[in-house]
């Protein structure tokens, strides 16, 4: 992309809240395989280190400092740097004596960069050299490294919530290397990240043994720690799956046993006068008392890994969509690193970015960006639109915390259910109804190319015909508000339909074999030839990603340090 000159982000490094001691966990490693493996069942892929406990210490609602944000062009925040606190930071991430060392090697690189400030810059932090050119990404860097910069040794595509705790690990434990993160849109973790419920999941929908299971368990511990950690408030207000009807209750217990199975804590069954103690409005015949479950803005955490990426002397390219992964055929004229930097990574617009390897993180273009470089295009990426409703905020007084109905094991969609929000609010839904577009948020949303996927390369048709009735009978409800209204009132009798709003939706990216199957664990691959050997591909990162997205940062590192010797 020539001289990639951008925007120069400032942040402030506060002394981080002590957290609990970490344990170990370690599970046994797959062979690689040359075609897109499915992980999940007793054998998991890779080391899942680091797991911490739960570390709420009882605490429902934590919130000691605002939280980290953007800083908008031409202001910046101070910077404070306290080497001292590099050793205690180092503890508490789980680093050994000797990775404790390397981490003032970031300290330094951003010393150099205030220093560089003092030689001439802008109040607030930002360089004149660091303006962009009109049209051009925005580079928003960090630790000393230069705003021209084009070349890194490891280059994270997606900004997403997955993407940014990836990169966050990965420049935590490796802090010599220069790492990127490429992400298409001008701004952070705004489609799945910030369009989702919010809701800390505690992982008892999950097969037992499941990779989504382990990671959701462990993921949601890492949360609430790190949310102690950064004073990033949440709320653990909990949650009742809640039998209605007499014919549920026999997958509600079983469910039960499962959560027991899946290690989750605390659970209770419990009848109907207890649900009446937590939920005053519900009705029920029996429920499943999930205490740990909670809910957080994950956009908030997504942009804080962000900020602690760059702390440690990561950069972020936005507005970079990229077209093109491939192998350099010889050495950009006038380079002085040769082909130390042999992968190619050109966008839309014709600029480029080179580096040693590469770990996609794309979510809903998950599969046409692995397609690039030669991978199996299977499975097809499948976007569902989820519509939420509001509750008004003269009713919000009958939900206390997440109520979810009994689920169909057939789908992997949890059903219509209340969901409180850190802003107060209170979300009803969602439905799951067939996206036309893959960033679709809103009915009518098209993209032809998207269609065409979906109807040509993807197996929707088998999936339809296989649950047509399912389908109709979610088409209904997104119509027509008081069908939902009907299967709300089971739940909470009093709500009516003059008591709700149309409110916001989201895409869930779901992986579809060409059989019409549903891909419900994660799935990684690499690519092929040269390249296929640099390159780490996250085809399926499904719900709950954004509650397991520390546990899987840690599964990637792993898997990008043994992959590529790092």
């Amino acid at each position: 992309m020539g001289e990639g000159k951008g925007q120069r982000l400032t942040t402030t490094l506060d002394p981080p809240h002590p957290g609990p001691s970490s344990s170990t966990h370690s599970v046994k490693r797959r062979e690689q395989a040359s075609v897109p493996s499915v992980y999940g069942g007793a054998g998991l892929p890779f080391a899942l280190r680091r797991a911490s406990p739960l570390a709420t210490g009882g605490c429902s609602h934590v919130g000691r400092k605002s939280a980290p944000h953007w800083p908008l062009p031409g202001g910046g925040a101070r910077e404070r740097l306290d080497l001292g606190r590099v050793g205690l930071k180092g503890r508490l991430l789980g680093l050994e004596a000797g990775e404790e060392a390397q981490a003032m090697v970031p300290a330094l690189r951003y010393l150099g960069s205030v220093c560089g400030l003092a030689r001439g810059g802008f109040p607030g932090g930002f360089s004149a050299a660091c303006a962009p050119a009109p049209g051009k990404p925005w580079l928003l860097c960090q630790g000393g490294r230069r705003a021209s910069t084009s070349s890194f040794d490891v280059v994270i595509i997606g900004g997403g919530i997955v993407g940014l705790a990836s990169a966050r690990a990965l420049i935590l434990r490796h802090p010599a290397l220069s790492i990127g993160v490429l992400e298409k849109e001008k701004d952070l973790a705004i489609h799945q990240t910030g369009h989702n419920s919010g809701v800390i999941h505690s992982g008892i929908y999950y097969k037992p043994e499941s990779l989504k299971a382990k990671l959701c368990v462990q993921g949601a511990a890492l949360i609430y720690e790190y949310c102690n950690q950064k004073g990033i408030s949440y709320k653990q207000c909990g949650k009742l799956i809640v039998a209605v009807e007499q014919e549920e209750i026999p997958r509600l217990k079983a469910l039960y046993e499962r959560g027991l199975q899946n290690g989750v804590q605390d659970l209770r069954l419990i009848q109907q006068e207890d649900i009446k103690k937590k939920e005053p409005y519900c009705r029920g015949l029996m429920a499943i008392d999930c205490p740990h479950t909670g809910i957080v803005d994950y956009q908030q955490v997504a942009l804080s890994f962000a900020q602690d990426f760059q702390e440690a002397g990561g950069s972020v390219l936005t507005n970079f969509e990229v077209e093109d992964i491939k192998m350099a055929k010889e050495s950009p004229s006038r380079s002085k690193d040769g082909m130390k930097y042999p992968v190619v990574i050109r966008n839309t617009k014709g600029e480029e970015v080179r580096c040693q390897y590469v770990v996609t993180c794309a979510g809903l273009h998950s599969d046409r960006i692995s397609e690039l470089s030669g991978c199996n295009p299977n499975p097809r990426i499948v976007p569902f639109r989820g519509d939420y409703l509001l509750l008004k905020p003269e009713k919000r007084y009958l939900v206390k915390g997440n109520i979810y109905p009994v689920p169909d094991s057939r789908f992997p969609f949890l059903g219509v259910h209340f969901t409180p929000r850190m802003d107060g609010s209170i979300w009803l839904g969602p439905n799951a109804v067939l996206a036309f577009k893959r960033e679709g948020y809103r009915p009518f949303d098209f993209s032809a190319r998207d269609i065409m996927d979906i109807i040509i390369k993807s197996g929707l048709i088998k999936l339809v015909f296989q649950n047509f009735s399912y389908g109709v009978n979610e088409m209904y409800k997104a119509c027509f508000l008081s069908a939902t209204v009907k299967h709300l009132q089971k739940f909470i009798p009093e709500i009516t339909i003059s008591d709700i709003l149309r409110g916001p939706a989201g895409v869930r990216a779901q992986a579809l074999d060409r059989d019409g199957n549903l891909v419900e664990d994660f799935v990684f691959d690499g690519g092929v030839g040269d390249i296929g050997n640099r390159i780490l591909h996250v085809r399926n990162a499904p719900s709950p990603a954004a509650t397991s997205s520390l546990a899987i940062s840690g599964m990637i590192a792993d898997e990008v340090q043994q992959r590529f010797k790092l």
